[in-house]
């Protein structure tokens, strides 16, 4: 099998492709595409966003220091591209994109109420590494849509929503599941049942 060397880049494909709204009150709301984000750590619940110095939502970051991380659905995918190739600084984009501003439990950045998982977060720390600045943040609440609640598990569930990605500039529906964690293992333990 032959591999080809290339320059060093990020090729951890695919990503999830969110809307992150920040802002303290309606006058500076602003809502920005990113999919540089991830989760950090789990206890306690960490994750980041990494933002280019001159987006408009970028001082709004440094200055508020929360922001909510929007999960997007194949019915936001326009609102979702809309909003990362549009600034702020000439367009309103919840008006634009008739998205609906909503208050967080926890944070004074407003929640996209279309958006099927809102997640509220802190900043912790900011780290300059280059092209972007790297937002730490502490989640310190999740606001679910009701209608994705899985009734007899109580469960959330994402393939109901219908959540997007995105990929070396392209968005994709997210395919159907081919397993669950751990799903490995317990295949090898029905192989050794069946010897015994």
């Amino acid at each position: 099998m032959a591999k080809q060397d290339w320059k060093p880049g990020n090729m951890i494909y695919p990503l999830p492709a969110v809307m992150v709204s920040v802002g303290n009150s309606p006058e500076n709301y602003n809502i920005i595409t990113i999919a540089w984000t991830g989760t950090i750590c789990s206890d306690p619940p960490m994750c980041y966003i990494s933002v280019r110095k001159g987006r408009h939502s970028y001082k709004t970051l440094k200055e508020t220091g929360e922001f909510v991380i929007n999960l997007t659905t194949k019915d936001l995918a326009y609102a979702t591209d809309w909003c990362g190739v549009r600034s702020g600084r000439q367009y309103n984009k919840f008006e634009e994109m008739h998205l609906t501003p909503g208050k967080a439990s926890v944070v004074n950045a407003p929640i996209i109420e279309e958006s099927p998982i809102n997640i509220e977060c802190k900043v912790t720390e900011v780290k300059e590494l280059g092209t972007h600045d790297m937002f730490m943040a502490e989640v310190v609440n999740v606001k679910a849509d009701e209608q994705y609640i899985d009734e007899k598990t109580g469960a959330f569930s994402l393939q109901k929503a219908k959540p997007i990605c995105y990929s070396h500039g392209h968005y994709f529906e997210v395919g159907k599941k081919i397993g669950k964690f751990g799903y490995a293992v317990e295949k090898k333990k029905k192989k050794l049942r069946k010897k015994r």
